[in-house]
């Protein structure tokens, strides 16, 4: 699947109707959501890559409490 994964968390407070809705959105970018965290309303969602990030944060922006592009990450020695 060609494309870039983001980690998107979701402000504590939306209702559960509004994140069946974003989860939907996903869907019909034609994106996939391949983890939901349990402690926290957070996803990481991956998307095609013609399609940027901001089409995603132009929609629900409003419920969007962080955006970040999963990636491995390492500390130095």
């Amino acid at each position: 699947m060609s494309g870039k994964s983001y980690i998107v968390t979701l402000k504590d407070t939306v209702p559960e109707g509004e994140v069946s809705k974003f989860k939907q959105f996903i869907d019909s970018l034609g994106g996939a959501i391949t983890h939901e965290f349990s402690l926290i309303k957070g996803y990481t969602v991956h998307l095609p890559e013609a399609l940027h990030i901001d089409k995603l944060k132009d929609g629900f922006g409003s419920i969007i409490a962080n955006v970040e592009e999963d990636k491995e990450v390492s500390i130095q020695k």
